[in-house]
């Protein structure tokens, strides 16, 4: 599996539409087009909508934007929700050839049964596509994991290791499947997610890779704040961690958001860790507060050959994800 900052063909995306999952559904789908808007412009959008009058309201949406149509192809599928990070295919390749990787999606571990039917995506996808794909017949989702496409893979035991996903598996059975499927044969294992998180502690609201050897970790700099403990121990992880060769990763800090709660006052999973690395963006999931700056200036000095673009995604996160959970990018052959 390559690394996100290696060249794309493609990202993908699905459009969307429950108003369950966005109570402010018309603000989540703005954001949706601003993403989108800044992802044409350096690569190409393969875009699901449920049927034609929403392909119309999208195209609206994005020439509003002065997108670049030419460089979005839409898809009329039936898909229940927009995280095709973790339901899609996984690409990996062989340096000529693109294949698939195809996982379970149990909906984070069963909890619900609406979304289910987007296991079924990644097969509509390469009936069109024809590609060689890889069934694991195991239970992850794309989000659970992060890789340097040198051999070294993130995620965490929280998700993992969850009863929920693949109980028969022990971990030296899951990093197997892990250095069969995706060539990550060097496993690094954090403790747990963020609060409010549904996923049970997706590794894209923790940490990434931005280069082979660099990781950038979310630390909360509230002491009294639920995230600060296991914040604090996956960054003492990162920073006692090697890569596939032995040598020690760097590994830098970005902060995490004022907490950002629903109306009821409930935890959104609000993380600037949620970035996309797109091939001549990185698009930062910002939500309107003081820390925003702060950020986009610390992944500007890590990003120096990409353009950072801080998009409003406040209205993403009451759907508990934002830019990176919803996409998936194609690698280039």
């Amino acid at each position: 599996m390559p690394a996100e900052w290696e060249r794309h063909s493609a990202i993908w995306l699905s459009f969307p539409h429950d108003t369950e999952s966005f109570p402010h559904i018309e603000r989540a789908q703005a954001a949706h087009a601003d993403f989108v808007k800044e992802i044409s412009e350096t690569e190409m959008v393969e875009l699901q909508v449920l049927d034609e009058t929403t392909k119309a309201q999208v195209v609206a949406l994005l020439t509003e934007r002065g997108a670049n149509l030419a460089n979005v192809r839409f898809h009329i599928r039936d898909y229940a929700d927009i995280w095709f990070r973790d339901y899609g295919p996984l690409f990996v390749t062989n340096g000529q050839e693109l294949a698939m990787t195809k996982w379970v999606f149990n909906a984070w571990g069963g909890k619900y049964d609406a979304l289910l039917k987007d296991n079924g995506i990644p097969y509509e996808m390469n009936r069109a596509m024809n590609l060689r794909m890889f069934e694991t017949g195991i239970v992850m989702e794309g989000g659970s994991i992060d890789v340097n496409g040198k051999g070294t893979v993130l995620t965490t035991e929280q998700c993992l290791l969850n009863k929920n996903r693949n109980p028969q598996l022990s971990k030296a059975e899951i990093e197997k499947y892990l250095d069969d499927y995706l060539h990550c044969g060097n496993v690094i294992w954090l403790t747990e997610g963020i609060e409010g998180d549904d996923t049970d502690g997706h590794i894209d609201d923790i940490a990434r890779f931005v280069n082979d050897t660099t990781v950038v970790a979310a630390l909360e700099a509230n002491p009294d704040d639920a995230n600060y403990a296991a914040l604090k121990k996956n960054f003492e992880i990162l920073q006692n961690s090697k890569d596939q060769d032995g040598k020690p990763l760097t590994v830098v800090s970005i902060p995490m958001p004022s907490p950002i709660l629903r109306e009821n006052g409930s935890r959104l999973p609000a993380s600037y860790a949620n970035f996309y690395i797109g091939n001549g963006k990185v698009v930062v999931p910002i939500f309107g507060v003081p820390e925003d700056e702060q950020v986009l200036e610390i992944l500007g000095t890590v990003f120096p050959d990409r353009k950072v673009v801080g998009i409003n995604a406040k209205y993403l996160v009451y759907g508990f994800g934002t830019f990176h959970c919803m996409s998936q990018q194609q690698p280039a052959v």
